[in-house]
């Protein structure tokens, strides 16, 4: 067990390169780690990559009595072929699904999601489970997860447990898991070949936080959609999938006037709001412009 020096400091005061007073632990087990959380409750935070946890201590906005470190425990870092799905580790680094030739090939969507995540520094460090846990509207791992319908694994006293993608996310910064449980693993189903998918960002800068994000994946039976998921992010409380379009979408040619009565629609499905970085009018706006755009790539991604 190691002591932060950093002092208890008044955050509107404060140096933002100095951290609040911690205890840091080091569990090697995923058992230990539920164990550690069941301990000290709302008192403690998980520390994987760091990248969003650090910067909220040092900006004062989060102060923790205990920094539980997961990134000793090896079970939790992998990429793993499972015939019909992937696994991926919680604690696996965002550069490591970059360089997965497993990742691109299967999953193109998710890739393109983990390139577009701030520099490489950050990818260096950034954790698929931080992205998730983190349940920022803006996650961009969530939008190609949702339309990969992937699953989530989650640990804690009482065993294990998987909960669709789709219903992990409560509201922002909110997730369904409890204070004494932690994210052990992500599941990604393999798609029914030929499958396209595709993701777009808009952002400020490029290593900016989205604007505005959406992910689809694409399966056609000649030019008629057979089926079809479409998920957004930065446009409501948590990142959605819009199922109003996609069932406007299956079982019709995927003709431009097709495609833009599908962005009417996924226009009345997003409830952004305004903030910092974008207005709820443009957000609204250019998610039924992004959708038009992925339908399209996802589509020469099937050689249509």
């Amino acid at each position: 067990m190691l002591k932060s020096p950093g002092p208890r400091l008044d955050p509107n005061k404060a140096n933002t390169h100095i951290l609040p007073e911690f205890e840091y632990l080091a569990p090697r087990t995923v058992e230990e780690t539920v164990e550690l959380l069941s301990k000290y409750g709302e008192e403690a935070k998980v520390l994987a990559g760091g990248t969003d946890l650090l910067v909220r201590m040092k900006q004062g906005v989060l102060r923790p009595k205990y920094l539980i470190s997961i990134n000793r425990i090896k079970e939790l870092n992998y990429i793993k072929d499972r015939g019909d799905h992937v696994a991926i580790g919680a604690a696996t680094k965002l550069r490591a699904l970059e360089k997965s030739d497993l990742i691109k090939e299967l999953f193109p969507a998710l890739h393109e999601a983990v390139r577009s995540m701030g520099g490489v520094q950050i990818r260096n460090m950034g954790t698929i489970g931080g992205n998730l846990c983190n349940a920022s509207p803006a996650a961009d791992t969530a939008p190609p997860l949702l339309v990969f319908e992937a699953e989530v694994v989650i640990a804690g006293p009482n065993g294990r447990r998987v909960v669709p993608i789709t219903q992990f996310f409560t509201g922002p910064g909110k997730t369904v898991m409890a204070r004494n449980e932690l994210l052990v693993e992500v599941r990604v189903p393999k798609p029914v070949k030929p499958t396209g998918s595709a993701f777009i960002k808009i952002a400020r800068v490029a290593m900016d936080l989205a604007k505005i994000s959406i992910a689809v994946a694409l399966r056609m039976n000649g030019n008629v959609v057979e089926d079809v998921k479409v998920a957004l992010g930065s446009v409501a409380p948590t990142p959605m999938r819009a199922y109003r379009t996609e069932e406007f979408l299956k079982g019709k040619e995927l003709t431009e006037d097709v495609m833009w009565e599908a962005a009417n629609i996924v226009r009345t499905e997003v409830k952004p709001i305004t903030d910092i970085r974008s207005t709820a009018e443009y957000r609204r706006e250019v998610s039924g412009v992004i959708l038009v755009d992925a339908l399209k790539k996802a589509m020469e991604r099937l050689g249509r």
